[in-house]
C-alpha cells in the first residue's frame, strides 16, 4: 500500500484543519492510500517534518495548512525531488488557488494526491537587508498591502478575512506614498507608489489577483507597480484587483524580470502573507525549483 505523510498546520485557518483532514484522510484511504498524519508545533517544526520526508525519499509530502504554511514548506523542498502536495486549509489559498488545486473541497484534494501528476514550477528566492535568503512561492510585496498586513497581524478581532478589510480602512487614514527604486534586469525604475508587487503567483488576500498575467513556470516574475494616487482613486480602483483589470489603469505599471532589487525610505516587504523585512531587497527568479501535485487534466 502507498504511504503518504501528511504534515499539518493545525492553527490554519482557524482550525479548519479539525474538519478538512479526517475527510481528506478518508478520501486517500478509500483508494488505497495510507496516510501518516504528522501535526506540527510551530514553523521550525514544520520545515523539519518536511525535510524529513524529503530525506527519507518520499515521492511527495502533502502539507495541509494556508500560504504561510506553504512558504515554510518551500524552504525544505526547494530544488529537491520530493513533490508538495497541497490540502488547502488557509484563509486565503492563493497558491493552491494559482495551481488549480480544489479548495474548501478534501476530496478533490485526494484525488489529485491520489493521481500524482507532477509539475514542475519556478520560485522566488528574495535576499533580505540583513542577508538572509528565503523562497516564496506566490507573490511578495511591499507598500500599503505589507503595512495591512502588519495592522492586520497586531489584532485579534475580528477573525478571517474581515480584519484585513478592517485593516485596509485603517492604514488608508495614515499611510502615503513613496518614491521606489527598482532594478529590472538592470533596467532602473524610479517613481511614488502606493505599492510594488512581484508575483511567481497570481493573487494574494484570499483572491486579488495583483499580478494576473504572473505564470510560475515561465522563468520570469511578474511586476506590478500602483503609482501614487489619492485616497479616494485608490478605493474606487481597490475592487478590480479581484478581476485582474487593475492593470489595465493608466496609473499601473507592469514589468518581467528575472532579477528584481527594491528599495524605498521606510517600507517592509511580505512573502505568502509572511514578513520578510524592511527594504531594500533583492529578488531572482528560480526555474524549476520545485515539484508540486496538480490536478490531473480533465479527459
Amino acid at each position: 500500500m502507498r504511504e503518504v505523510t501528511i504534515v499539518v498546520n493545525p492553527t490554519s485557518g482557524g482550525g479548519r484543519a479539525a474538519k478538512a483532514l479526517p475527510a481528506f484522510v478518508g478520501a486517500l484511504q478509500a483508494r488505497d492510500i495510507r496516510p501518516v498524519v504528522k501535526a506540527s508545533r510551530d514553523a521550525d517544526d514544520l520545515r523539519g517534518l518536511v525535510a524529513q520526508a524529503r530525506d527519507a525519499g518520499a515521492a511527495e509530502v502533502v502539507v495541509a495548512g494556508g500560504d504561510g504554511t506553504l512558504h515554510h514548506a518551500v524552504q525544505s523542498l526547494a530544488g529537491s525531488d520530493t513533490a508538495l502536495a497541497i490540502l488547502p486549509i488557509g484563509t486565503g489559498d492563493d497558491n493552491a488557488r494559482t495551481l488549480g488545486i480544489p479548495l474548501r473541497d478534501p476530496a478533490g484534494a485526494a484525488a489529485a494526491v491520489a493521481a500524482g501528476v507532477t509539475r514542475r514550477i519556478d520560485l522566488a528566492e528574495v535576499t533580505a537587508d540583513d542577508g538572509t535568503r528565503r523562497f516564496f512561492l506566490g507573490v511578495l510585496s511591499a507598500g500599503f498591502d505589507s503595512f495591512v498586513n502588519e495592522r492586520a497581524n497586531r489584532m485579534t478581532w475580528p477573525k478571517g478575512k474581515a480584519r484585513y478589510v478592517v485593516a485596509i480602512l485603517g492604514e488608508l487614514r495614515t499611510f502615503r506614498p513613496v518614491e521606489y527604486t527598482a532594478s529590472l534586469d538592470g533596467r532602473e525604475v524610479r517613481d511614488g507608489a502606493m505599492l510594488v508587487a512581484v508575483g511567481n503567483g497570481v493573487s494574494y488576500g484570499g483572491g486579488m489577483k495583483v499580478c494576473p498575467g504572473a505564470v510560475p513556470d515561465d522563468g520570469l516574475l511578474d511586476v506590478t507597480w500602483l503609482h501614487a494616487v489619492s485616497t479616494p482613486t485608490f478605493i474606487r480602483v481597490f475592487p478590480s484587483v479581484f478581476s485582474g483589470s487593475h492593470v489595465d489603469k493608466p496609473f499601473v505599471s507592469t514589468y518581467r524580470a528575472r532579477e528584481i532589487a527594491l528599495d524605498a525610505p521606510g517600507q517592509l516587504a511580505y512573502a505568502d502573507g509572511e514578513r520578510i523585512g524592511p527594504l531594500p531587497i533583492s529578488i531572482q527568479a528560480r526555474p524549476a525549483a520545485l515539484s508540486v501535485i496538480v490536478p490531473a487534466p480533465a479527459a
